[in-house]
């Protein structure tokens, strides 16, 4: 399993981000969550089979079709960081 924690940069509040990105990762399988950040960034941590996890890695760069990516940014998370969390949800 691999788990990464992501940083997205760019126009990505107010484009449906967090809703695209609750969608693809639940088609992929991974577990986690995605919110976003008071400095405009959005924020998530993911976590599965490392395809899975790479492909969203990829996915994250385009985005949904509002949103403008100018950065991703992620970084290994520790083995426990999903310790008790199901599936894939949005936080607020």
């Amino acid at each position: 399993m691999r788990i990464e924690t992501v940083v997205v940069t760019g126009r990505v509040q107010g484009v449906w981000f967090r809703g695209w990105t609750e969608g693809e990762a639940r088609r992929l399988g991974l577990t986690g969550w995605v919110r976003n950040r008071a400095d405009g960034t959005v924020e998530a941590l993911i976590g599965g089979e490392e395809d899975a996890v790479a492909e969203m890695l990829r996915l994250f760069h385009e985005g949904p079709q509002a949103a403008r990516v100018s950065d991703v940014s992620h970084a290994p998370a520790e083995a426990d960081a999903l310790e008790g969390i199901h599936g894939f949800s949005v936080r607020r």
